[in-house]
């Protein structure tokens, strides 16, 4: 109960960096399960039928590439550069929630191992204030070890919160690299399978031939007037 004013924020981050820890892992979990497959697919399928494969993103719209790809998709006859204008706008759109809680994790990295210094200082001033110059090695300081000890404990209490969340963050952004990595890598794709699409509708066009006008004999021949 002394040390509620460390031990109660301290306990507040652990539950907020386990919940967080949880949200990021079962998101992890299903990006990394399912992406590949989903992607492998769409790609494939967009070679022969484009609506084939928006309709399999449309159904994996869970997964943030699938959302990205149809930002893409969903423009009808779009030029090379507005396609890849669209698909970099909705990848910005999706990095806040790729790096999500980021923000809460190194927060709590940063401020928990303090509040448990802050509680080991605090509880030693107390402890040395405790103790009288005049009774040293008396009755009042015989609970100036096991104090110790309990202050001590904030500290520890802190570096446990920190350490776990450090590792898990880090794994957490790493995943976050890679996913950068993929969704740029399956869009530069998904852009050269555009380009030749549209080459080969370009190509696929009735070529019109016109005759250009030039002198026929149908026309009558000009002729100055003379001045009488």
């Amino acid at each position: 109960m002394q040390g509620w004013y460390y031990s109660i924020p301290l306990l507040a981050f652990s539950v907020l960096s386990v919940a967080c820890c949880l949200e990021r892992a079962l998101f992890w979990w299903k990006v990394t399960h399912r992406q590949e497959e989903v992607v492998r697919q769409a790609l494939s399928q967009y070679r022969r039928n484009p609506r084939a494969a928006q309709y399999l993103l449309e159904q994996n719209a869970d997964l943030p590439i699938a959302r990205i790809f149809l930002a893409a998709l969903e423009l009808n006859e779009a030029s090379p550069e507005d396609f890849k204008l669209a698909l970099e706008t909705a990848l910005a759109a999706e990095v806040p929630l790729l790096k999500r809680f980021n923000t809460l994790f190194d927060t709590v990295i940063t401020v928990a191992p303090f509040l448990g210094l802050l509680g080991t200082v605090t509880g030693i001033i107390q402890i040395l204030s405790s103790i009288q110059l005049g009774d040293i090695g008396g009755t009042n300081t015989q609970g100036g070890g096991q104090g110790i000890a309990e202050a001590l404990y904030s500290t520890a209490f802190g570096l446990i919160v920190a350490i776990p969340t450090l590792l898990i963050s880090n794994v957490f952004r790493s995943l976050y690299l890679r996913q950068l990595s993929k969704i740029q890598e399956y869009g530069g794709e998904l852009e050269l399978l555009h380009r030749q699409r549209l080459e080969m509708q370009a190509q696929q066009l009735p070529q019109y031939s016109y005759d250009k006008p030039g002198p026929s004999s149908t026309l009558p021949p000009y002729s100055p007037l003379e001045p009488s």
